[in-house]
This record gives structure tokens, sequence and C-alpha cells, in this order.
């Protein structure tokens, strides 16, 4: 690129020549701008979901990619449903924007289960979706439907791009209008530093710019400087966010409240995203003595100390209700509530004073916030912690407190030993093969639970201690579709990844399977390839349906709810080339996971479990009040 004097001029590398011939596609400059821009502000990875009125897009990205590799991944899945699943999975895993590319007509609307997840879960996903040219909209042209603000009000934004043009303005256009992707994604986020998360806390959600395209489509990308046409000479990209303003009368003002009150810390999914966000919360947690009852997905239970409450949900009796030794008067709420019904029914039913501290919004479902801190759990911590140094509030706790948090110590020691006895039942039973998985996980891996009995068994088993043990879930809309290729994404981001998931669960995504050989490309381009451990929890039907209301001795039961499926997934996994073991015992699944653990690629372990009498397998476990 040639030289250019002045901050933030824009230039045209005097190496760059456009393409003259008629048979590419016009205004290629357009579309390497933008990939270009994207890139700039942090966007290092594309999910194509192969078709022709998408060329461009995809065409354009994978030359970038093979440019500039350290800058942009392209990822392959022709199955559009799974690819935009696959491309939420990386992006809940890094907390970077990662955009997903499709062809027009039915692909856009097989993107609709992922752009829904990503927007309660509040993932950054730009979703770029290639159309017909306005002169065949609404006569009847093939492959052709109205794809103007497709996804409604799921999306944070929508963008009608103009027909590609090489006019500087166009590209200029180009670029800002990638920029502005980057930061409605974001949201209240920021770009992540590199390194590994504990959870997935995002704060952004899904985009949607809708490409019109006429023929030619294939583009001429084959001039050197064809992605530095209108770029910005300045180095600071990106979305800067200082510090929410939480100051010394707002830590007073909730010290005031929170006296003489038992308080303890309900933290769900969105609680924390990193080792450092973790240790401050729980130094404050510490200091004022508040029993922190951590869901899996907080990222709170990679460390054993004494305040994190992993087993509660083992410790509420029917309907959330508890001992009046442990009966809270508030509640400080992080993140989404928990997977645990029962953590939730318990605030319904006692009512204490809630503070629910959360950068939007207060997703309280009860509908009964006392008191809204808009800003992340975090910053609340460190605040009022700082508070506390500085003795503009008194931290002490008080002799109610103390007791309060130990009856909680108490129980929660209590329940753990019962839990680990779950490793001597040798067959049969979910929860000794969710233990076994915990105890065996690599320390620095990913552990994604499916939602049903998954997740919950996750809950119940996946007991506190100094390990990073990074444990996601899409547990936004609590859907079965598309977890297999969210696992799959998410393990881009893991040299060791753990799928725990049910039999309809692995039956509604199996095609993901098909990303075996997208693994494989993605190994030979130098790009390594990780290792994935898919634990199938078979019990042949929905077997959740055994602990709810819907539960009847009648034909309608099975047919509708239980819905055994009777698949081979042995045969499943041969036909995608997947390694597959079964096993029967704890001991025979311990060799097969530990064979499959550093293989690259997807590797399938079955364990048949019972289908019926879940509720008394799991008795023993969730109800120890």
């Amino acid at each position: 690129m040639s030289e250019a004097k002045g901050r933030g001029q824009r230039l045209v590398s005097s190496e760059y020549k456009p393409a003259a011939s008629s048979c590419y596609l016009d205004g290629v400059e357009f579309l390497a701008a933008f990939f270009d821009e994207l890139s700039c502000w942090g966007v290092r990875d594309v999910v194509v979901s192969p078709g022709s009125r998408s060329t461009p897009l995809s065409m354009t990205a994978c030359e970038l990619s093979r440019r500039a590799p350290e800058r942009m991944r392209v990822f392959v899945d022709v199955d559009e449903r799974g690819a935009a699943f696959f491309a939420l999975g990386m992006a809940k895993a890094t907390g970077r924007p990662v955009a997903v590319v499709c062809t027009s007509g039915s692909a856009v609307a097989n993107y609709y289960p992922a752009v829904l997840e990503a927007e309660s879960s509040r993932v950054p996903l730009i979703v770029l979706t290639g159309d017909r040219p306005p002169r065949l909209q609404g006569l009847g042209a093939p492959q052709t439907c109205d794809q103007l603000n497709a996804y409604g009000s799921h999306v944070r934004a929508f963008r009608q791009m103009p027909l590609p043009s090489a006019d500087p303005a166009a590209v200029g256009f180009a670029r800002q209008a990638a920029r502005e992707a980057c930061i409605a994604s974001l949201g209240e986020g920021v770009l992540p530093d590199e390194g590994l998360r504990l959870a997935a806390a995002c704060w952004g959600g899904p985009v949607h710019l809708n490409f019109p395209f006429d023929e030619p489509l294939k583009p001429d990308l084959s001039a050197e400087g064809v992605f530095d046409v209108g770029r910005s000479l300045s180095e600071a990209f990106g979305v800067m966010r200082p510090r929410a303003s939480f100051g010394m009368q707002d830590a007073a003002r909730v010290s005031s409240l929170l006296a003489n009150r038992r308080t303890l810390v309900l933290a769900g999914e969105g609680s924390c995203a990193t080792e450092f966000e973790a240790r401050k919360v729980l130094a404050w947690a510490e200091a004022f003595d508040l029993p922190v009852l951590a869901d899996p997905l907080s990222g709170l239970r990679c460390f054993a100390d004494n305040v994190v409450i992993d087993n509660y949900d083992s410790l509420f009796g029917v309907g959330g209700s508890v001992p009046e030794e442990r009966a809270p008067q508030a509640v400080i709420r992080f993140g989404r509530f928990p997977v645990s019904k029962k953590a939730t029914q318990m605030v319904a039913s006692l009512r204490p004073m809630q503070i629910v501290v959360d950068p939007l919004e207060t997703r309280d479902c009860n509908a009964a916030t006392d008191l809204f801190v808009r800003c992340r759990p975090v910053e609340f911590a460190g605040s009022l912690r700082v508070a506390c140094d500085l003795g503009t509030i008194d931290h002490e706790p008080s002799d109610r407190q103390r007791d309060f948090a130990g009856a909680w110590k108490a129980a929660n020691d209590a329940a753990r030993s019962c839990l680990i006895a779950a490793d001597s039942v040798e067959a049969g039973f979910e929860g000794a093969f969710v233990r076994r998985v915990v105890e065996l996980a690599p320390a620095g891996s990913c552990l994604f639970a499916a939602n049903s009995m998954s997740v919950r068994a996750v809950d119940t088993f996946c007991l506190k201690g100094n390990k990073s043990l990074t444990v996601l879930c899409n547990r936004g809309l609590n859907g079965i579709d598309g977890t297999v290729s969210t696992a799959l994404g998410a393990a881009q981001s893991f040299a060791q990844t753990t799928l725990l998931t049910g039999d309809l669960t692995l039956l509604h995504d199996v095609n993901a399977l098909a990303l075996q050989r997208e693994l494989r490309v993605q190994a030979a381009q130098g790009g390594g390839s990780p290792s994935i451990v898919i634990v199938l929890l078979n019990n042949n039907g929905g077997g959740i349906f055994d602990m709810l209301p819907q539960k009847s001795d009648e034909d309608y039961f099975e047919r509708l709810f239980l819905t055994p499926q009777d698949v081979d997934f042995a045969a499943a996994a041969q036909a995608f080339r997947v390694p597959y073991r079964r096993a029967e015992t704890v001991s025979q699944f311990d060799e097969a996971y530990r064979a499959c653990l550093g293989v690259p690629g997807i590797s399938l372990i079955e364990v048949p479990v019972p289908l019926e009498g879940l509720r008394e397998r799991y008795a023993p476990y969730w109800n120890l009040s």
C-alpha cells in the first residue's frame, strides 16, 4: 500500500487495478472492503452455507482467509440450520462476532432458530444473506422471496445493502456498514481479550445484512490490493466501553438495603466470562460472607471457594422450599435465572428483596425486581469491594449473615458426599456417567451440555473444584435444535470438547456429524483439529417427560411424549466416518472416554440407559432437605 499522511486518511492502493471483464461481478471492491472491515473490527470466523446467489459473499470471505489466515477463517457447512448454530457456538465460546453466509430463499428461514437463540442468549451473530436484485422481486423469479427484515424484531439491527459498486462513496459505505454490524452485534460488550473464557457471558445479539446481487455472480479477486481499497490508516479499531459508573453513593445505598437481611447471590449464565471476573466476584462474596448459588453455566464452579454453593438444587424441597435457617431475605441475582427450576420457585414463593445486576435488562420472569443495577456483575462486585476497602461501607458480616451463610455451607457439604456416591453406581444411571465426564475432562476443556435432562444432570453432578472447565449450553430458548452444531462451533476454541447429549437431541441435529470432513479440511490447511467427544446418554426417547405432569399409563404418553425412535447410532456414526464406541458400565465408559480424548475430530460414545424410572433414579439426589 502506498504511503499517505494524515490520521484516518483513506486511500486506494497504487497496486490495485479493478477488473474490466464483464464476466465478473461488478463492484468487487465493495465486498472486499466489507469483509476486510469486518476483520479489522474483530470478526475472525465466517461460516458459509454453499449456494449460488451468495457466491460473491462466500468467495470474497474465502479469498481473504486464503491471503490472511491469521485474520479470517472460513468454515463450510452444507446444512443452513446447522451452519447458523455452528457460528453461534463459535461466537458463544469466544465472545467475538461471527459471520454466517447463506443464499436466498428458504436458506434464510433455516437460520431462524439460531437467530432466536442468539437473541435470547445475547450472542454476537452477523447474518449475511444473498438475495436477488430489486428488478426480480415480486415477479415470480425462482428462489426469490421478500427478505427485508426477515427476522423482524429478533435482530438488533437490519440493513438492506445496495447492489455492489466500485464507487469510492459506495466502498466507504460498505466499510461503515461492516462497522455498524459489529457495533450492533456486540451491544454492551467489547471485543474480549484473547484467552480462555470460563462461561458464555455475552451482551450483544444477532444482526442481519441482506445483499442483493445481479448476475454475473462470480467476483474477480485476483488483484493484489483489492482488500485494501478504502481502508483507514488508523489502528484504533473496535469498541471501547468505559467502566460503568457505580460510585460510593451507589455502594452505600446497596449496603444499607442489605443491612440486617440474610442475603445470598443467585449466579446464573452471564455472571462472568473469565477467570479474572470470577475471582473478583468471589473475593467480594468472601468479604461479605455471601453464599453464592452457582449455576453450572456461571463459570463459578471452577473454584472450590467455601462461598460457592454448587449443590443447591439438591437442597431444595418441593416447590423450592427451604428450612427457615436457609431462607433468604434478600437475593442478588447475576445473569439469567439458573437451570434449577426449584431455585426460581424459591425466589417466587419467599419473595425476598431482589437486586438484579445486569447491563441490559432484568430478565425477571417472576416480575419482582426491587432494584435494578445497570452494570456488569464484575463491576458491581468490584465497586462494593473498593467501597469496603476505603471504609465507605461497613463490610463486617452480621451474626445473622454468618449463621445464614454457615447453614448453606454445611448443607452444601452434606449434599456433596451423597452426590459423589453416584460414582459407585456402575450401570444404568445417567448421573454416574456425568460424574465421570466431569472428573476425567481435561483442565481447560469445554463441556457442552444439551438441554432437557443433560443440562439438569450437569447441574446436579458437576461439582465445584479448582479445575478450569468451560460449561456451555443453549439455554436461551431451551431448545434441542442445532445443539450438536453449536457444540462443534464452540469446540473450535478448545483443544478438547465433550458434548453431553440425549438421543433425541443428537437425532435432531445428526447432520452435524458431516462436519467431520470439514474439520479434516481445516486440519489439512494448517488450522489444527480439535478433539470432540460426543457422549450419548441414550434412553431411546424423551425421558424427561417421565418427571413431568404429562406422565401417564395411557397409550398416548409413549406416542406423544416418550417418542422412542429406535435409531442405530453406530450405523449413523459409520455413515459419517465418526469413530464409535459403546459403553454399558462406568468402567467401560472410563476406558472408552480416555481413549477418545485427544483424538482429532469427532468421536461418539453411546451409553444405553433406561427410558422409564427416571424419577426414582434421581430421587436420592434431588430430595435431601
